[in-house]
């Protein structure tokens, strides 16, 4: 049996339970927050933070096996005294603890951030190590981010991991170090543990994506709809897009969709002045947002997988992504999206304009975009993952 642990229990995560449940795997998910959405109390709840809620909601073949330590991440969400990493520190010693007790477990599953201590323990205990990594290598990050701050000093306060602390970068080595089994989400991922020297197996399990959507495509009319979706920060690429926006001018409408990544950034803040931006939403309202764009457009520097690219492509949008992310495993350049490079606003806006000129190719390509997102879906990342987990303990 494998116990699996993660503090806050996002999409990936949740799949990933399900998928060591389906294969009889499952001993036991540690996480912090296990909510039931058909409780009474949810009826009494302001609806934002019923919405914050939901998105800890467990898949209910899964919730019996549930083990949550609620404490820090309760007080960090509604009062903000605890930091993310006060929390991970602290789920990663009450699975370490847990590890210790005596019940037996074959492996222990565990995510960047969050797997320094159970590891050593299950090192010592003979238990196997199986790590998540959902971004990329951090000494690449540390060094994509120094050049961004060089080639574009005002939106350097939006690079917020340049400022992770040596005993934090310390705790990611030493993760991966005494990981067996590396588990990451694309190729640009493993590509990046590459600058690195270990020794666990690595292998790329890309994820899903929903449902799709069974709205007719028609040829599209009037303005080319441009959605960005994602933390609203350089890390993203984010000044890439709105220059080539900007270059477009009156042939696009552009849509912000997410959380700034910082505070006092100017270009930030006149960015989400100039264009429509919407802060935050329940995942289902996403994808219906989703559905009101032709195109996705997802520039990050430096990325893990980018699952707004599978969502959006599963709504029928066309994506324009880097190849920092998932999009070199899921798009057909030039068929179903377009793959552009790092820090090219013209590349970006190059591949707009052929679409505000050609409403029949984009046609096309979201219909191609929806079948490509239909062939990956969630299924297929659980299948991957359970076949590895198998190897694992067997």
């Amino acid at each position: 049996m494998i116990l699996l642990s993660h503090a806050t229990g996002n999409e990936n995560v949740r799949q990933a339970a399900l998928a060591l449940h389906e294969a009889n795997l499952l001993g036991e998910f540690w996480t912090c927050l296990n909510w039931n959405p058909d409780a009474l109390i949810n009826n009494f709840l302001p609806t934002s933070l019923r919405d914050q809620l939901a998105r800890r909601s467990l898949p209910e073949s899964v919730r019996p096996f549930a083990r949550t330590v609620p404490n820090r991440e309760i007080v960090r969400l509604f009062s903000g005294i605890f930091s993310i990493d006060n929390v991970l520190l602290d789920l990663d010693r009450k699975v370490a603890a847990r590890l210790r007790s005596g019940r037996k477990f074959s492996a222990v599953y565990a995510y960047e951030d969050g797997a320094a201590e159970s590891f050593r323990t299950a090192k010592d205990c003979g238990i196997r190590r199986i790590y998540d990594l959902p971004i990329g290598y951090w000494r690449v990050a540390q060094q994509i981010y120094a050049e961004e701050r060089e080639r574009e000093p005002a939106w350097a306060r939006t690079l917020t991991g340049i400022g992770d602390s040596n005993e934090k970068l310390t705790r990611k080595e030493e993760e991966l170090k005494l990981a067996e089994r590396i588990v990451v989400a694309s190729t640009f991922t493993r590509e990046t543990l590459s600058h690195g020297h270990f020794e666990g197996t690595v292998d790329v399990i890309p994820y899903g994506a929903p449902a799709v959507s069974q709205n007719e495509i028609a040829v599209r009319s009037g303005l080319l709809r441009v959605l960005f979706a994602g933390s609203l920060g350089q890390r993203k690429g984010l000044s890439y897009l709105l220059q080539a926006a900007e270059s477009l001018g009156r042939n696009v409408e552009l849509t912000l969709l997410g959380r700034k990544a910082s505070e006092n950034c100017p270009p930030l803040d006149a960015a989400v002045q100039r264009h429509r931006w919407i802060p935050t939403l329940p995942h289902a309202e996403v994808l219906r947002e989703m559905q009101r764009h032709d195109v996705l457009v997802l520039p990050s520097l430096f990325e893990g997988f980018g699952l707004v690219i599978l969502e959006a492509m599963a709504q029928g949008l066309v994506v324009i992504a880097s190849p920092h992310t998932a999009a070199p495993d899921l798009i057909d350049d030039g068929k179903d999206g377009f793959i552009v490079p790092i820090r090219s606003s013209q590349a970006i806006a190059e591949k707009l304009e052929t679409l505000v000129h050609d409403p029949s190719l984009l046609r096309e390509m979201k219909v191609a975009a929806r079948q490509k997102a239909d062939a990956q879906r969630w299924e297929v990342y659980r299948h991957g993952l359970a076949q590895v987990a198998r190897e694992v303990v067997t």
